[in-house]
């Protein structure tokens, strides 16, 4: 019995792992996705401001120069990449409204109508979504007894515990496929106007706009005032911020 128990925990932890690579690999942050093929502007924590067409891979965001640069030593510079690892460095991802050309516009106002008057299937599509990313953390809480439970057998026990950092590794790949969050309270506030509390530095500014999308990294807000730190100018665009800098506080009216 011992043996069959070590046999299916360790398919159960080779599939597991399979699938939550598999799943990691082909999806994409959805605040992120969400300014995908648009003219997108990046406010490093340093002031530092990167734009250009924006892509986003599972990996990190690529930046596209509409028109090549040459830097100090005279390299010839088409993009900037930003690995995930690095994504730490922005304070801000901005989708300013005077940036976009009209096609933009147009896919901008549909995306915005949208997310104030959701169609049947997007309702449904994201009810589904919220149940699955539930269902995940009960099968990572059932994992864990479960693991627990084998690992005081012998000899499954001896080997699960050398089997340490892949079990590991294997609940973080599950956990971090897709960036999948559900948190009941921003649920009830989607397509609703809020007020977004962001740190910059040692200050906390607000933002009002209307709550588009979350993850469990980044918050999406669209139709607020922004105004960048090198021209102090406040402009109208659709903003994305991380979680650990920004917060939803208070619904808006």
């Amino acid at each position: 019995m011992l043996d069959n128990a070590l046999m299916l925990t360790l398919l159960f932890i080779i599939v597991s792992t399979l699938l939550g690579v598999f799943i990691q690999r082909r999806s994409r942050d959805r605040c992120l996705k969400d300014f995908s093929k648009f003219i997108v502007t990046v406010e490093q924590i340093t002031g530092k401001i990167i734009w250009g067409m924006f892509h986003v891979e599972h990996t990190g965001l690529e930046l596209t120069y509409q028109q090549k640069k040459t830097d100090a030593e005279g390299h010839i510079e088409g993009s900037y990449i930003f690995y995930k690892s690095e994504y730490s460095s922005m304070r801000a991802l901005l989708r300013f409204h005077d940036q976009l050309t009209p096609e933009m516009q147009k896919l901008r106002e549909r995306d915005l109508e949208s997310t104030y008057h959701p169609p049947a299937t997007k309702v449904m599509r994201r009810k589904i979504r919220n149940i699955f990313t539930t269902l995940r953390d009960s099968i990572l809480e059932i994992v864990n007894v479960v693991l627990a439970q084998a690992k005081k057998a012998s000899p499954a026990g001896a080997v699960l515990t050398k089997q340490d950092k892949y079990v590991n590794q294997m609940k973080s790949e599950l956990i971090d496929s897709g960036s999948n969050a559900f948190d009941p309270i921003l649920e009830r506030h989607i397509g609703k106007r809020v007020v977004l509390e962001m740190m910059k530095g040692d200050q906390v500014v607000e933002y009002s706009g209307i709550l588009k999308e979350y993850t469990s990294e980044f918050i999406e807000v669209m139709d607020v005032d922004y105004a960048l730190e090198s021209d102090g100018e406040k402009r109208k665009a659709d903003l994305i911020v991380q979680r650990k800098i920004g917060m939803i506080r208070h619904l808006g009216e």
